[in-house]
């Protein structure tokens, strides 16, 4: 009984720690709607609770247990809580990391977007964690930029097998190709050819709107020499097919459309050409006749500069030489005359047996159809594969002078070098099938059931009269 009246006593002098606990318990109950804590207080009160009574065990008693076994939880948390805190202070003292703001981006992102040109252009945007920005704004490296162009250039197809990837009539079209293959080399005009291509892509490399396209870059799957038994030197080219539409003759065409007659850029002059038969003048002079009335008004003018008055000069020279060729020489007309396009390098090569030259015999074989035709302009020397626009409208009906008639390197072109004929001449569409079904002879013939395509002549016809020298006006 004594021992009561001092456990009350000391009770009362001490700290409160029965009050204590019953306010700790109701804001355990209230906090149950917040926290996870009020789980462990419920779990120690089911546990007193289920305990067995102690003899002389009262409500006070019990009271002070579950404030001894909160206290005992806190204070253990407490613990936790400050170790932690501790060690990541040490971290931060022993190795600090600066952390970019939350929304900074990190690492890198890749943009992959289609040129006009059809090259997969590739963006690369790499992001670091750098200095200061008053030292990152002063530093050469710090916002830079890079540009890698890549570019493989092919082999040449040497066999019937690779050929055929591309046209399957191919060896039953020219039955003696394959075996003719079996000897024939690699043309060194193929290295030349991706030579100049490459050398023009590394001229052109900062100025992506100006490389060659994919398609112009691979337009050429060959290039071979073949030699048949019979001696015949062969020059045969596997590649695609774009348009030219270049050339006049008034002899067989008096008249042109105005848009042609007036342009700039339509070139009535091909590579391969003859004198004129008749005194009708070519129908594109009075264009250039224009255009140096033009560019002589021009120079007279106050306000043109001396530049461009030197440019006008050249021009109008280049004009006058131009209208004396057009008074004196005839040419072929894309639109009506099968001919093809040949490098202008290959056309001026003396030393090379197997360069073709303008006006040699040639025939182009795309599926299975077969077209004689002539060597009859120069093209680029970095780019292969062209046609005058009759040419192309016979292999697809929707060629023009913007649209390819094949895009696919499905065409092969069989030049004949040395073939040409001594003096040039007028287009003569039944003597060139023939010549040529001569040539195809000397290396095996065609095929059982395959003959040459033969051509119709669109120009209308005039009755010739005698030429009459004229001469240029000064």
């Amino acid at each position: 009984m004594e021992e009561r009246k001092v456990w009350r006593r000391d009770l009362k002098k001490g700290f409160p720690w029965f009050r204590l606990g019953f306010l700790i318990l109701v804001a355990a109950i209230v906090g149950s709607f917040f926290t996870n804590m009020p789980a462990k207080v419920a779990r120690n009160l089911k546990e007193i609770v289920a305990q067995k009574p102690q003899p002389g065990m009262d409500e006070k008693t019990l009271a002070l247990q579950i404030e001894q076994r909160l206290r005992e939880e806190f204070e253990e948390k407490l613990k936790k809580e400050l170790a932690v805190l501790k060690s990541e202070k040490s971290k931060q003292e022993t190795s600090p990391e600066v952390l970019p703001p939350l929304d900074m981006p990190s690492g890198t992102v890749t943009d992959v977007r289609q040129l006009r040109s059809g090259i997969p252009f590739k963006t690369k945007v790499t992001f670091e964690e750098g200095k200061t920005a008053v030292a990152e704004r002063i530093a050469d490296d710090s916002y830079t930029a890079s540009y890698e162009l890549k570019l493989r250039l092919p082999k040449a197809s040497t066999t019937a097998v690779e050929l055929e990837k591309a046209n399957p009539k191919l060896s039953a079209i020219l039955p003696a190709l394959p075996t003719l293959l079996e000897k024939a080399k690699v043309s060194p005009w193929y290295a030349t050819l991706y030579k100049n291509k490459a050398d023009r892509v590394r001229r052109d490399a900062h100025l992506l709107s100006e490389l060659l396209t994919k398609q112009n870059i691979y337009d050429c799957e060959t290039i071979l020499h073949i030699t048949s038994e019979s001696g015949r030197k062969v020059f045969f080219m596997q590649a695609e097919m774009d348009v030219v539409s270049d050339g006049s003759d008034g002899d067989r065409l008096a008249t042109m459309p105005d848009a042609i007659v007036n342009s700039a850029n339509y070139q009535p002059f091909t590579s391969y050409g003859w004198s004129k038969k008749t005194k009708v003048p070519n129908p594109m002079i009075v264009g250039w006749e224009k255009r140096i009335e033009a560019g002589t008004k021009e120079m007279k003018e106050p306000n043109t500069t001396a530049d461009r008055k030197k440019w006008l000069e050249e021009r109008i020279t280049m004009l006058k030489r131009g209208i004396a060729d057009l008074m004196a020489r005839s040419y072929l007309i894309a639109e009506y005359d099968p001919f093809i396009v040949i490098p202008v390098n290959l056309l001026t090569a003396s030393s090379d047996p197997f360069a073709p030259k303008v006006g040699d015999y040639a025939v182009v074989i795309h599926g299975e159809k077969i077209y004689p035709c002539i060597v009859g302009d120069g093209g680029p020397t970095f780019k292969v594969g062209e046609a005058s626009l009759r040419m192309a409208r016979e292999l697809s009906k929707s060629a023009s002078p913007y649209s390819s008639p094949v895009s696919d390197l499905t065409v092969s072109y069989v030049v004949f070098p040395g073939s040409r004929e001594k003096k040039a001449g007028p287009p003569d569409y039944e003597v060139w099938r023939q010549k040529c079904h001569e040539l195809l002879l000397e290396i095996g013939g065609l095929g059982n059931g395959y003959q040459l395509h033969q051509w119709t002549d669109l120009l209308p016809k005039t009755e010739p009269q005698p030429v009459t020298p004229q001469v240029p006006n000064p």
